[in-house]
């Protein structure tokens, strides 16, 4: 018989073991008894899965126990003939006959914290179990008193459906028969000292409701997707890579259906196409795991493993992906193991602990953004995001990931007053833990997945952040050069007449280039928050700044290293971005705004057929000066290399309004030069300066240190790329 106190403790919702009261138990007299606990149920019969009648339950409580001994086998399977208090009857299978849902080598590997691939294991799977369909679910949650399912299956009463904790590891399990794809759910847990907490999201849901809902949706994990040698060699060091970055609520919007977003359809047949027709390589997704607040651009995210339901569901982001590949586009996403928001339905104190964050908010607390900060220190946090990473990456295909704010992570003391933050085991300011997570990271996508990359973001000194972790690196395949970014935007920001004072701003970070391998980023952080657009960061008239930035475009593209460019920028939007709203794409309407995407498109094509401009980005030899100190004329030389010493490519930037006739020009080969590109000629809106029928012939006359020289008409504010041949 059902004691009291297991009636009270089940019934109240407080009951951490309900295995050991509801379900099949054997009786010594040979007979089975039976229990459930259905809320509003006026009777219970017992059935064979064929339909044969067992034995009624007997209504133990009227709170809605039922109890009642009955013939049969052990471990027999039998279901629940159900007539509810509203007149429906139901048959159904009772959740408490099925045996444990997580294998013991599952259950070992989460323990330890070193699951692969926990997500294959944790949050809602559809499965079948013992012939029966339905979904098991597992949430890590050590510290509760009880954790139950909640969902529109079961009125959202936390009652219904207990879980049975496995102590080993401290995941909470239960397998539903007849929850299915589609349905919504949350846990519902009871702390230690009883307090039952706002209900939680899965951290491990595949797929969230759309904001301002909450809940997490049960479906189906995407299928794996095979490795790829033709991505492998895409996102290769010596390959060409130029990024495209995109927040996709405000690329493009449907403004004839309320100013709505595009679904991920939508976008692969405009976004997709685009991208490759303007000749990126690479596009960049800002975060796209769910997030509840639109203003955080996704960099606050709750829902690691859910695609936002803001452009539809997961299946409809697997085409999404495969039409990019389609394409001969790689795809990379922001990714935000650093920290997460604090609202109720996410992860903090989500078991009445710290468990997923610091516990101290010295640690803990990120005052920038008034998010929680992961405790990577704990196995499970880490082996949680660890997993994410890779289920990008395995069941998406996507190629790559752009770690977010790793600065932050890496320093104890970053954006913090002195006291405000706690040293490390050596009263050093660096996270060991976040190094260990990050390295760990690195090894795991290295080895599972060796076609895919990662890319930090990291605004630091911090040393050999893409270098393998066996040379002491962190283990990125690249870094976003910040000091490239913030030097050139201050010197092309200044009036052209100071910039032969500031000669080294814009030279400066050649002195650095390849101590790390660099991605040259002009991203949505330089065009928002007051900062104004790419092209109103140009001084002079309308003309100048169009041909200020057309210059600026070009050195980006000469010079050593991986492109980043932001949405808007290719065309010159003239307002800074919103995320709100749709580019202002009928500036296309207008000459230099059409020449400036003309513009980039080319520069895109010329890099990706010329190898000297992206096979050695990463070393000395792709590099070769040819005059820096031409401050009083604010030019700018240099050599780009392949792999193959005669095949090069000549760049010159003339930094100021005025054109340079005669401009004699140190070059190593004899023979001729051709103009490749000149970012002043009139097909971009230029004032189509440039060297007479565009080729220039070496003399035997040295210059710049160079045994040859040409003579050229330098263009007003403008780069000029020169290809060499015998």
């Amino acid at each position: 018989m059902l004691h009291a106190h297991d009636v009270e403790m089940i019934g109240g919702a407080r009951h951490g073991d309900p295995f050991a009261v509801l379900g099949p138990h054997a009786l010594a007299t040979g007979l089975t008894s039976v229990r459930c606990f259905l809320p509003g149920a006026q009777s219970v019969v017992v059935e064979s899965t064929k339909g044969m009648v067992l034995g009624p339950l007997a209504l133990h409580d009227e709170a809605g126990f039922f109890e009642g001994e009955i013939t049969l086998a052990p471990a027999a399977a039998y279901r629940l003939r159900v007539q509810w208090a509203d007149g429906h009857s139901a048959t159904i299978d009772d959740p408490y006959r099925f045996s444990t849902v997580l294998g013991e080598m599952d259950v070992w590997l989460l323990g330890e914290g070193t699951h692969l691939r926990p997500y294959e294991v944790l949050g809602a799977q559809p499965t079948t179990m013992e012939g029966v369909a339905g979904t098991r679910f597992a949430v890590w949650a050590p510290n509760a008193s009880r954790v139950s399912v909640v969902g529109d299956f079961n009125f959202w009463d936390g009652r219904c459906h207990p879980m049975r904790l496995r102590r080993e590891c401290g995941v909470w399990e239960l397998f539903l028969p007849g929850v299915s794809v589609g349905a919504k759910y949350k846990y519902e847990i009871r702390t230690q000292s009883g307090e039952v907490l706002p209900a939680r999201s899965d951290p491990y849901a595949l797929q969230a409701e759309l904001r301002p809902a909450t809940a997490s949706v049960v479906a189906k994990l995407p299928a794996f997707v095979p490795p790829s040698l033709v991505r492998k060699q895409a996102n290769a060091l010596n390959a060409p890579i130029s990024i495209y970055e995109v927040h996709l609520g405000s690329w493009r919007r449907n403004t004839d259906e309320g100013n709505r977003w595009l679904d991920w359809d939508e976008l692969a047949d405009t976004l997709v196409t685009y991208t490759r027709d303007m000749g990126f390589t690479h596009l960049e997704l800002m975060p796209i795991s769910e997030h509840p607040f639109d203003g955080s651009w996704g960099y606050q995210p709750v829902g690691m493993y859910a695609p936002t339901a803001r452009f539809g569901d997961p299946a409809g982001f697997v085409r999404f992906v495969a039409r990019c590949h389609a394409e001969g586009l790689g795809l990379i996403l922001d990714w935000v193991p650093a920290h997460f928001p604090t609202d109720a339905h996410g992860l903090g104190n989500f078991d009445g602990t710290h468990l997923y964050e610091y516990a101290d908010p010295r640690e803990g607390f990120h005052n920038d953004w008034n998010t929680l900060i992961y405790n990577l220190g704990r196995t499970e946090v880490s082996n949680f995001l660890v997993g994410n990473g890779l289920y990008w990456l395995e069941r998406f295909g996507v190629d790559g990931l752009r770690v977010d704010a790793v600065a932050s992570m890496l320093y104890r003391d970053y954006s913090r007053k002195a006291g405000e933050w706690i040293p490390n085991v050596h009263g050093g300011r660096e996270n060991l833990e976040t190094i260990a997570f990050l390295k760990r990271m690195n090894e795991v996508v290295g080895g599972e997945r060796p076609q895919a990359i990662t890319l930090a973001e990291e605004s630091t000194a911090f040393p050999n952040v893409s270098r393998p972790t066996y040379a002491g690196g962190l283990g990125f395949h690249y870094k976003w050069n910040m000091g490239w970014m913030h030097d050139t935007l201050a010197y092309m920001e200044r009036d052209p007449i100071y910039r032969k004072h500031h000669q080294g701003e814009i030279s400066f970070s050649l002195v650095y280039a390849f101590t790390e391998n660099f991605v040259l980023p002009i991203s949505h952080d330089e065009v928002v928050h007051g900062k104004g657009s790419l092209l109103n960061k140009m001084p002079g008239d309308r003309w100048q700044q169009f041909a200020n930035l057309r210059a600026f475009m070009g050195y980006m593209f000469g010079h050593p290293g991986k492109k980043l460019l932001f949405m808007g920028c290719e065309f010159a939007q003239d307002r800074e971005w919103n995320f709100e709203q749709s580019l202002d794409w009928h500036l296309l309407d207008q000459a230099p705004n059409a020449g400036m995407q003309k513009l980039v498109r080319d520069l895109n094509q010329l890099y990706r057929t010329t190898p000297a401009l992206y096979q050695q980005d990463f070393e000395p030899a792709g590099f070769e000066w040819i005059e820096h100190n031409d401050t009083e004329r604010s030019v700018l030389s240099f050599i780009r290399r392949g792999v193959d010493d005669t095949s090069f490519i000549v760049v010159v930037c003339n930094f100021t309004p005025n054109v340079w006739n005669g401009y004699r020009l140190g070059v190593p080969q004899a023979g001729t030069y051709y103009e490749k590109l000149n970012t002043d000629s009139a097909h971009y809106g230029g004032s189509n300066v440039g060297t007479p029928l565009g080729t220039a012939s070496a003399e035997a006359v040295s210059m710049h240190g160079k045994p040859y020289s040409v003579v050229l008409n330098l263009p007003p504010l403008a780069t000029v790329m020169l290809e060499w041949k015998a």
